[in-house]
């Protein structure tokens, strides 16, 4: 694993005092991180997260952390509890094969974001469990969660606002820090920084494919969004002895528990059938009022679940 120091510590500040709208001020189309809470949902904008990558929030009761790698394309929501204890967890300013590297303040330990792992630190070796989320359009968001509420934009300044390393500066989020690193073929700081790429030697999955991780114990599978689309939309695995399926919609890439039901498309897109009823693939609910378990998985790109679990992924 290749950890180095990109920028100073906190010059991408976390979010630690979260506030919250009905509304949003930016497009309906704008990516947002959701989490259904006991009283609703809430949307964490990408277009924020781009300038401060981790949201230190809380809901019933439950201490939890946002977060965002940009780099990795990586969101996994994280429970922000460990060693009994709990984490606040803030930017290192460092990268671990190109992947966010968090530190939290009660330890000081090192924690890599897509794996949630510590890899220094006195809690080397502990890992966050993952808390299920989504990512989806904030217009999806608001259709599905009226009552829904959105993370205010936090302000302040940023290194990802900065073209300089070592001066951050007021952030603006009309400015996509990373629209040329998306459109680009190339992945990595390198390929963001514009000094070249990362080798990748697979032709059949390009390396910033969408993948939806999922982990039960040791075993792991990767599902690359393209496969599943090409399948119709719904696969289905076993990963740690659960049963898997998987479902591609006009919106994003969503796991649940099968429950011993086998999904197949209709014409309707994002729409499956089993049971004799048809499902929602975004939401999990069935025609009849029904509702699928989701799975806790972490949405990153192909190259960094690679970076992770080697080539662990769905029909390989």
């Amino acid at each position: 694993m290749d950890v180095r120091q990109v920028v100073p510590r906190d010059a991408i500040p976390s979010v630690d005092d979260p506030s919250f709208r009905r509304e949003y001020d930016g497009d309906p189309g704008d990516r947002v991180i959701v989490v259904e809470t006991g009283d609703g949902a809430r949307a964490y904008p990408l277009r924020y997260l781009n300038y401060h990558e981790i949201v230190n929030d809380r809901f019933d009761g439950r201490p939890v952390a946002i977060t965002w790698c940009p780099l990795c394309g990586s969101a996994v929501v994280y429970e922000r509890t460990a060693d009994g204890r709990t984490l606040t967890f803030g930017v290192s300013g460092k990268l671990a094969d190109d992947d966010l590297v968090m530190y939290d303040r009660e330890t000081e330990s090192e924690w890599k974001q897509s794996m949630g792992e510590a890899i220094s630190g006195p809690l080397a070796g502990v890992e966050l469990p993952v808390v299920p989320a989504v990512v989806v359009s904030y217009r999806r968001f608001a259709d599905e969660h009226p009552d829904g509420e959105v993370l205010a934009p936090p302000g302040g300044e940023s290194e990802a606002a900065s073209d300089d390393d070592d001066d951050p500066a007021p952030v603006e989020y009309d400015d996509d820090p990373y629209r040329e690193y998306f459109e680009s073929d190339g992945f990595g700081l390198a390929a963001h920084r514009g000094e070249g790429s990362r080798e990748w030697d697979r032709e059949d999955l390009d390396p910033k494919a969408v993948v939806l991780g999922v982990e039960v114990g040791e075993d792991a599978l990767g599902f690359p969004y393209d496969r599943v689309e090409a399948a119709g939309g719904v696969v289905h695995a076993t990963v740690g002895g659960l049963d898997v399926a998987v479902f591609v919609t006009p919106d994003g890439i969503h796991a649940f528990e099968a429950a011993d039901r086998e999904f197949e498309p209709t014409d309707d897109p994002g729409r499956f059938r089993a049971d004799g009823t048809t499902w929602d693939g975004a939401t999990g609910e069935s025609a009849e009022g029904d509702g699928l378990a989701r799975v806790p998985a972490r949405r990153l790109f192909a190259f960094a679940w690679r970076d992770d679990h080697g080539d662990a992924f769905y029909g390989d």
